[in-house]
């Protein structure tokens, strides 16, 4: 048996580490000159998750968003309004800041009023979850999947947006029916006193605003490189502390992630029966993002498909439905099931997302037959 200090760490870090032994075990059996390692770690799409991490963690530590549901939360009292003012709130900040992010914000406020309002909590937390993944499918900065993507596809913020707005269209309203039938519409009885209001920085909110504005457009221009200098120079002025508080085992993640499937993908086994699937259809690419996300979570399925498909923004529709349905299909379900920390709520999230997921991938392929 290995001791508990080596165990520890494994666990609580159990992705990289897988991620680590499957690039070495593929550059051993498969070794690749430095040109394809480069290539498959996509340098540009890591400086813009870097930056917008960056850009989010100022956000985050103003106070803006939790600021913000506090003065929503204060106008809305039956039990459904409020759940669905968390929902939107969930979805409109993943659209800005990730949807990893987004969940950091507003999950423990959620769970706060659960614990104050007596909320179907395990029913809110699946809700707000799958609010988030739907929000943040609509962004080409949502989520590392659609930033991919968006680099890859090569077309304009704008040009996504239309693009995913009708999936989003069907998630959101697939989920104002979930909610409609899962969360009483009574009024709520306060069951202890409100939280102290979070105190919001003004100043630093604006500053993460204008940083905010100002990457949007050099990511649009494609300077990511100089977006991601700017944002990190700015932070070591206004909050230098910022920078140790980012999400850096996400980041050292999705790196290993782009060089393990993107090697992965490059076997020429793979490639082989890849070759088979006729990528030129959308329904395929649908199918297969959809249903390879719910074995391996959406990211990894987008590393290993992004060079076969012939249009990028088919299998982002795939992949963001994919990252509901089985709890794997997005990381960030697995950050939501771990805040509210019991096994119950597995249960409970699957009775709700994997109906879900079914509504919502046959409606996109009836969307996206020919």
């Amino acid at each position: 048996m290995l001791p508990t200090r080596v165990t520890a760490p494994l666990r609580r870090h159990w992705m990289p580490a897988l991620l680590i032994a499957l690039t070495l075990v593929l550059a051993w059996v498969d070794p690749r000159p430095w040109n394809d390692w480069l290539r498959w770690l996509d340098a540009p799409a890591l400086c813009s998750l870097l930056a917008l991490l960056a850009v989010a963690q100022v956000l985050r530590e103003s106070g803006l968003v939790q600021w913000a549901a506090q003065r929503l939360l204060a106008h809305v009292h039956s039990q459904r309004m409020l759940v669905l003012a968390l929902m939107t709130l969930s979805a409109c900040a993943a659209m800005l800041l990730t949807n990893d992010v987004s969940l950091f914000l507003v999950l423990p406020l959620a769970l706060a009023l659960c614990e104050l309002t007596a909320l179907p909590r395990l029913r809110v937390v699946a809700l707000v979850a799958l609010a988030v993944n739907a929000g943040s499918a609509l962004s080409p900065i949502g989520n590392p999947q659609n930033l991919l993507l968006w680099r890859q596809a090569n077309v304009g913020m704008l040009h996504f947006v239309v693009a995913m707005a009708p999936v989003v269209a069907i998630m959101v309203f697939c989920l104002l029916v979930a909610a409609w039938l899962l969360i009483p519409r009574g009024r709520f009885e306060r069951l202890a006193p409100s939280p102290p209001r979070t105190p919001l920085d003004r100043r630093l909110a604006v500053i993460g605003g204008v940083l905010f504005i100002v990457l949007l457009a050099l990511l649009e221009w494609r300077f990511e490189f100089t977006a991601l200098v700017f944002v990190l120079v700015a932070l070591r002025v206004v909050r230098r502390g910022a920078l140790a508080r980012l999400d850096w085992s996400l980041m050292v993640s999705i790196a290993l992630m782009l060089l393990a499937l993107g090697h992965l993908a490059a076997l020429p086994q793979v490639r082989s029966m890849m070759a088979h699937l006729a990528w030129d259809r959308p329904d395929v690419t649908l199918f297969v993002g959809a249903l390879l996300s719910q074995a391996v979570s959406n990211v990894p399925a987008t590393v290993a498909l992004k060079q076969q498909v012939s249009d990028p923004l088919w299998l982002a529709v795939a992949v963001n439905i994919g990252g509901s349905g089985l709890a794997i299909g997005s990381l960030a379900n697995l950050i939501a099931l771990r805040m509210e920390g019991s096994a119950a709520a597995w249960r409970v999230f699957h009775r709700i997302s994997v109906p879900y997921f079914f509504v919502v991938l046959t409606l996109a392929w009836w969307w996206l037959r020919p």
